[in-house]
């Protein structure tokens, strides 16, 4: 039986912010995994710790909800052992290039076969709204008592020098062409990486949804607002690393670069870079071992009968004091 969009959608109450992007985001996931058909018992969902931390409680797949900036280690660690598993990893701006920095930075090198989505609002909602680090220089959103005094992270940027084989960008408010983003990732082979940009209705009084819509920049002659998104693929832009040759890599990852830093007037969404020629950290393990998928880490018994088949006393041993 064909499963439905309102498969993936729990009974557990949502507690966000009215208005608040996380909708927008978690309504792509649930609605990219309904077109995907992926069984659910074979798709896990990993959340950080902060408002984003609650997507694992309101999707109907495996929830795992895991610690402040952990959150891609708990991914990785069960890609790595269930290669047939789908996973997806969610956090927030704060939890993934804040604390969780350094696990993105190192999860960029392994490339493993998953997806992490950030939800991008510049801010630590559910501290009170505190300057996360993707909140621009001298910006004052409302609970903050001075203006941001830190330069910003790039997570574009980030992601592509840090070894993601693909990176792009969505915006919470449009639902079906992040949905089609998210199906892109899920089905890409390597580390896929969506910072989603998503308005703070509570704290984040500066990047709101008009101000994304370009309300605060009409054109005087039409009266009609001049939006700050706008769509890659609508330029002709192509982020895919078509030939293993090193002068189109850098064209590729040059051009993905230059576009990253686009910010204020315009601000582009869609894919940025995508390269499916580097191998997969699947791929390398099978070059040492085999028969890695048919034989994985959560294919092995640890249980018979009811009883543990597993000797554990040499490990015992070691740990008594």
């Amino acid at each position: 039986m064909a499963l439905k969009l309102s498969d993936f959608k729990t009974d557990v109450h949502n507690d966000w912010c009215p208005g608040c992007g996380d909708f927008g985001i978690m309504n792509s996931i649930q609605m990219a995994l309904a077109d995907l058909q992926i069984p659910r018992h074979k798709t896990a969902i990993f959340s950080g710790i902060g408002c984003s931390g609650k997507t694992s409680h309101f999707i109907n797949v495996s929830g795992i909800h895991t610690l402040h900036g952990r959150v891609l280690t708990f991914a990785q660690g069960a890609k790595i052992a269930n290669p047939d598993l789908t996973v997806i990893a969610v956090g927030g701006d704060g939890d993934g290039l804040g604390i969780g920095a350094g696990h993105f930075v190192a999860a960029g090198r392994r490339d493993v076969n998953m997806t992490y989505i950030i939800f991008d609002n510049g801010v630590y909602g559910l501290t009170k709204g505190q300057a996360s680090p993707t909140l621009k220089l001298g910006l004052k959103t409302k609970s903050l008592p001075t203006s941001n005094i830190n330069y910003d992270v790039n997570p574009i940027a980030l992601a592509i020098a840090s070894g993601f084989t693909f990176v792009a960008r969505g915006y919470a408010y449009d639902v079906r062409h992040l949905k089609d983003l998210i199906k892109r990732a899920v089905k890409h082979d390597g580390l896929a990486f969506l910072d989603v940009l998503q308005p703070c209705p509570t704290y984040n009084d500066i990047n709101t949804k008009d101000w994304y819509a370009g309300i605060d920049q009409m054109d005087q002659s039409t009266r009609t607002p001049k939006p700050r998104i706008y769509k890659l693929e609508d330029t002709g832009y192509d982020p895919i690393v078509h030939y293993n040759e090193e002068v189109e890599l850098n064209e590729k990852v040059t051009q993905a670069m230059i576009k990253s830093i686009e910010w204020d007037n315009k601000i582009p969404i869609g894919v940025f870079y995508q390269n499916e020629i580097i191998s997969s950290y699947h791929t390398r393990i099978m070059d040492h071992i085999p028969n890695y998928v048919e034989n994985s880490p959560a294919a092995q018994p640890i249980a018979k009968d009811g009883k543990s088949i597993t000797n554990i006393s040499e490990i015992l041993d070691t740990l008594r004091v």
